[in-house]
């Protein structure tokens, strides 16, 4: 029996019956599966989507961050940002990786997958998701044998995707990340490049050559990069066009209001080659809300709990750049999150902003950011800020 909402929302064009789940359009044609259809668009799956790098894959502008569960958050309220997602508001882009939850403890590595895997198991559906994860080169991993260190190799990189799909509960992830460089270069808050000549590391063609063994294994259905340079991107892109081995769809790299470095090289990359941008921390670790100002330490926040990145997304230096950004949202009536995760979807390289929450009322008011869009006099005002005060925060 279709529920009382629907029944409601179709009301205005078709004839429903009420004791079976179907519907009668105006030329008396019976719609068997329209509760599947009228669901979906009553729910906002149709939400705005945008192609997946060089690909058909078309996948939502938003995408479900997963970082804080099994630190942050129990695996309950885990599940309940899940069914509000993707049941409720119709995203259907999950984010995960293998060293999740931030910050990493050895005991608590792969727990975010694990949570993950056991919702996908009691929803019993799984292929209208697009779920994506990563594979990382910490020293700390715990989630596999690194043995004298992690590397993107072969041995590593194939135990590395069985212990995924396994926490999953799945028999393939959609996209497969490269989490950031095995090489030493500038990430993770570094601004200039230090050339170690000496530096041992996996060849960008290995770990390549092993991302296309899943792909052919059906482990993997597209991959990419983390973190990345111009340089690791290009590097990538060369080897699958000359060796004839998979390419990189994506680079999941930061990008904010307060860090826009990725439009110095990276964007060209994403529009010129078709690696489409998905964007993390576009709150700055929710430096970006506001409510860090002043010294302010909101208790159960990001940095009431660890002070991990607290110099990388919330130095001195940047307060002014937020307090400015702050009155923005303000003085047009928008909340700062909004604004900022607003901004960062925006973009033309962006191909989705990854967004994530400690709360259900913080995951709901990222989520409606989805549909908004900025006004040419606050994007103006963006901009004027960010010439001021350009890439504060690293």
């Amino acid at each position: 029996m279709l529920p009382s909402f629907l029944i409601k929302y179709l009301a205005l064009s078709f004839i429903v019956d009420e004791d079976l789940d179907i519907v009668v359009d105006e030329h008396g044609i019976r719609i068997i599966n329209f509760y599947i259809f009228a669901t979906e668009v009553y729910t906002g799956a149709r939400m705005q989507k945008n192609k997946l790098g060089n690909t058909e894959i078309e996948v939502p502008n938003i995408c479900l961050g997963t970082m804080t569960w099994g630190q942050q958050n129990t695996e309950e309220e885990a599940h309940e940002q899940l069914d509000y997602a993707v049941e409720e508001k119709g995203l259907k882009f999950i984010d995960t990786a293998e060293v999740y939850p931030i910050p990493p403890t050895g005991e608590k590595q792969g727990l975010t997958e694990t949570y993950i895997g056991n919702w996908l198991n009691k929803r019993g559906k799984r292929d209208d998701l697009f779920v994506a994860s990563k594979v990382c080169v910490a020293p700390f991993v715990s989630t596999r044998d690194i043995g004298e260190r992690a590397r993107y190799n072969k041995k590593q990189i194939h135990e590395a995707i069985d212990g995924t799909l396994s926490r999953l509960q799945t028999d393939h992830v959609d996209l497969y990340q490269i989490h950031w460089p095995e090489r030493t270069t500038n990430f993770f808050g570094a601004r200039g490049y230090e050339h170690n000549a000496k530096e041992e590391t996996t060849p960008i063609q290995e770990t390549l050559e092993t991302l296309g063994e899943l792909v052919k294994a059906g482990k993997v259905k597209n991959i990419g990069v983390s973190n990345e340079t111009p340089w690791g991107v290009s590097e990538y892109l060369r080897l699958a066009r000359e060796e004839n081995l998979p390419r990189i769809v994506s680079i999941q790299n930061q990008y904010s209001l307060t860090n826009r470095t990725y439009e110095i090289g990276l964007a060209e990359f994403a529009m010129r080659e078709q690696v489409g941008l998905l964007a993390y921390s576009v709150l700055g670790m929710g430096v970006l809300t506001g409510k860090y100002l002043d010294g302010v330490v909101p208790a159960g926040s990001r940095f009431d709990f660890s002070d991990r990145n607290l110099d990388r997304y919330n130095p001195t230096c940047a307060q002014e750049a937020v307090r400015r950004y702050v009155a923005v949202a303000k003085d047009d009536g928008l909340d700062p999150a909004t604004m900022a995760i607003a901004f960062a979807r925006s973009r033309e390289f962006t191909t989705s902003t990854i967004i994530g929450a400690r709360t259900m009322d913080q995951l709901k008011v990222a989520i409606d950011a989805s549909t908004v869009e900025l006004s040419d006099e606050v994007l103006t005002a963006i901009n004027e800020v960010h010439c001021e005060l350009p890439d504060i925060t690293v």
